[in-house]
């Protein structure tokens, strides 16, 4: 019996199309839990592969309108400034404005966007301090020249949301892919082997009770011989029994006490 067991353990832990698990009900019991939990989890995460998937969508026309106005309006309008700027204030342009930058005035935060339990980075900018340059050119190009700040400061602010949305794009084309590949996972590997483990423990119970009725049977069957054996062998002997219409025995007697009496169990 014992190699029997060890047999079928070795079956079990050499086949890789369900879980190394030895049939009982405990194990049953498990494994229906685990199948309730893997389709649980299967559910939240094809919402979560939706929900960023959506995102990821929105962000892409985003991304393709941001590019198309960078191209037809912020940059082009930006290098129009400039070159207007360099023309009014001359040759003294490129010297005014180096002479009166000492710091950076528009600078960049980074901040974080959470998309169903998702961290994606945010970028935007913004202006610190007072203009230390509102009189820069009034003698020369003055106009000019701030009108073509305030251009490429409009064209900077476009230019850090393009990078916000090209980084929140890569992030989360990585999370959806990792995320995909999760669900997949779990529908076509995780839950079809605890779903055919279930079905192997369902299979050996069953064929357990039928051996465990089949070994009953016999043993009934063992003992209504024993029980002929002995009244033939009464009867042989001229002791006749009178039976009740219950079966049971109307006389007292030694001999007939052995009919009666309860027998053991017999395993064969």
């Amino acid at each position: 019996m014992w190699g029997l067991v060890k047999k079928k353990q070795n079956s079990i832990m050499g086949d890789n199309s369900r879980f190394a698990i030895f049939p009982s009900r405990m194990a049953q019991t498990t494994m229906k839990l685990r199948l309730k939990s893997a389709q649980k989890g299967h559910s939240l995460l094809k919402k979560k592969s939706e929900a960023l998937q959506m995102r990821f969508r929105k962000i892409l026309r985003e991304i393709v309108d941001v590019r198309g106005s960078i191209m037809t309006t912020a940059l082009p309008e930006a290098l129009f400034s400039l070159a207007q700027a360099n023309y009014s204030a001359g040759s003294t342009f490129s010297n005014v404005v180096r002479e009166n930058i000492s710091s950076a005035r528009l600078k960049v935060k980074s901040d974080f966007d959470n998309i169903a339990g998702v961290k994606i980075p945010k970028f935007h900018t913004e202006v610190s301090g007072s203009d230390g340059n509102e009189l820069l050119g009034v003698g020369q190009g003055g106009r000019s020249i701030q009108s073509a700040k305030e251009q490429w400061e409009a064209c900077i602010k476009v230019l850090v949301n393009l990078a916000s949305l090209q980084t929140s794009f890569r992030t989360l084309d990585e999370v959806i892919k990792s995320t995909k590949r999760r669900v997949n996972a779990i529908e076509h590997v995780i839950i079809p082997k605890i779903e055919r483990t279930l079905s192997y423990i369902t299979s050996e119970l069953d064929e357990a009770e039928r051996e465990e009725f089949f070994r009953l049977k016999k043993i009934q069957a063992k003992k209504k011989k024993i029980r002929e054996e002995k009244l033939a062998y009464l009867e042989a002997k001229g002791q006749k029994l009178n039976l009740d219409k219950s079966g049971e025995q109307d006389g007292a007697g030694k001999e007939s006490e052995l009919i009666d009496a309860k027998d053991p169990d017999m395993l064969f």
